[in-house]
């Protein structure tokens, strides 16, 4: 068990001491577009998040460091309609990871909170 929490631990110290790097855009129709500008992420935003709006033929994507928090608030809102129209979103956390756009929410956020439903495991084998 200690040794399960100490690679806990370990991973967490790699994971604050490395800088994400994520592709940005704002409002653009144009996934190679955006995949031109990447930035590296300060402290808090941890996730890289992808934004797709669709609206009929017209579509607009927005890409940017986030938190995971916020990506995934907003990935559990996210919807489109039975004409396809609504938004995507899509978080993810590593290196320029967001190269895609939002196709693949459900898997990004499932990953995302595998670190948590880990913790709150060694939490609950401790008690």
């Amino acid at each position: 068990m200690e040794n399960l929490s100490g690679l806990l631990v370990f991973f967490l110290t790699i994971h604050s001491v490395y800088s994400l790097k994520c592709y940005v855009c704002s409002s653009t129709p144009s996934n190679e577009y955006c995949n031109r500008n990447a930035e590296e992420c300060r402290a808090p935003l941890d996730t890289c998040m992808t934004t797709v709006d669709i609206l009929g033929e017209t579509k607009v994507i927005v890409k940017q460091c986030s938190s995971l928090r916020t990506c995934a608030g907003a990935a559990g809102t996210a919807s489109l309609d039975a004409s396809g129209n609504g938004n995507e979103v899509a978080c993810c956390s590593s290196h320029l990871c967001n190269f895609n756009t939002a196709t693949t929410t459900q898997l990004c956020t499932w990953l995302l909170s595998l670190p948590l439903c880990l913790l709150t495991l060694l939490i609950k084998q401790e008690v």
